[in-house]
């Protein structure tokens, strides 16, 4: 049997120490980390951007199928997503979390040990948090900071007619891989002898429990002399975001069904189960990719960038917010996106 260390035995402060002892600094911005009252940060006269998020067990996550250490990772990635949709670089985050006492200490290591993975790879300094207990489950709440230069953030609602609307990577994947390990949970409940089998659909149970932000896609911006005329990121679904970008701009939209990017192995699954690839990318949600409006004319700066796709463009308010389907129909977009409140 591994060694089991209980959370009382270290203390509030002990535990902070422990679990945040090997982070180092990597941000010039970051005068003072972890450890003190707050922490101090000085962003030498860029703006600075923040962002928050919460992620709880049962309505965020499912342990079941998550491993701890893919958790650490997503909740730092959900917040850099945020950052880079305003078109930002994130520099710092802060991560509170709430548990229970059948959470151990080995166990919060996991999870530290993909936060700390994360914040190596976006390059973001750890610098704060609490720790508090919980009466049953595993809340996380992440707080990200972000610096841009004066002016150059991008927001939502400021698309204009006329503009490209684009998204990167693929979309739909992560909610075919939730729907995968949905029904794999269903099964192992029902016959625990029966293992699942998840190696033919690693990729988009990747895209589920271990999504990356778009990091590329910003630096892909800035070495082009790219500002999007607006941005999010896709958290909700395609249809969701869309129909969020022409709302807050006063727009109507035009959204073509062939363009929307979907990959190879999500249009498998779909197929697998019975559903339609097109209403999982417009959609399924958590795909932490960038949805975007650019000028006519930054058109030829991405089009051999193959991580980004053109789906559509904005459109009159009287034009309506449309998707033209392969069979030519034309049909209302509708937000039929994950909703936190729809349990």
């Amino acid at each position: 049997m591994e060694n089991r260390t209980e959370i009382s035995s270290l203390g509030e402060f002990g535990l902070i120490e422990h679990l945040t002892k090997n982070f180092e600094i990597r941000q010039a911005s970051t005068v003072l980390s972890v450890g003190d009252d707050a922490a101090v940060i000085d962003h030498f006269g860029k703006q600075t951007v923040v962002t928050t998020d919460l992620l709880i067990e049962g309505v965020h996550f499912d342990l079941m199928y998550t491993p701890l250490r893919h958790l650490g990772y997503k909740s730092v990635v959900v917040n850099v997503s945020d950052i880079y949709a305003m078109n930002a670089t994130p520099t710092q985050i802060t991560m509170s979390i709430g548990l229970s006492n059948r959470f151990s200490v080995e166990a919060l290591d996991e999870f530290y040990e993909g936060v700390y993975a994360a914040c190596e790879k976006y390059n973001v300094d750890l610098i704060g948090g609490d720790t508090s207990a919980s009466q049953k489950g595993f809340i996380i709440s992440v707080t990200a900071l972000g610096e841009v230069t004066p002016g150059k953030f991008v927001k939502r609602n400021t698309a204009q007619k006329g503009d490209l609307i684009c998204v990167s990577g693929t979309v739909g994947g992560a909610f075919l891989g939730l729907t995968i390990l949905e029904r794999e949970k269903k099964i192992y409940l029902e016959n625990p002898q029966i293992q699942p089998d998840l190696e033919n659909e690693k990729f988009i149970v990747g895209k589920l429990l271990k999504p990356e932000a778009r990091k590329d896609i910003i630096e892909f911006f800035e070495q082009n002399g790219i500002v999007p005329t607006s941005m999010m990121d896709v958290s909700d679904g395609v249809s969701s975001e869309v129909l969020h970008l022409c709302r807050q701009s006063n727009l109507g939209c035009r959204i073509y069904e062939e363009k929307l990017p979907v990959s190879e192995e999500a249009k498998a699954a779909a197929f697998k189960f019975g559903l339609d690839p097109t209403a999982c990318a417009l959609s399924g949600g958590e795909d932490y990719e960038l949805i975007f409006t650019l000028k006519q004319e930054d058109y030829d700066k991405i089009t051999l960038q193959e991580e980004i796709a053109v789906i559509g463009y904005m459109a009159d308010l009287e034009e309506g917010r449309k998707i033209l389907t392969k069979g030519g129909n034309s049909f209302d977009i509708t937000a039929q996106g994950w909703n936190a409140f729809q349990q």
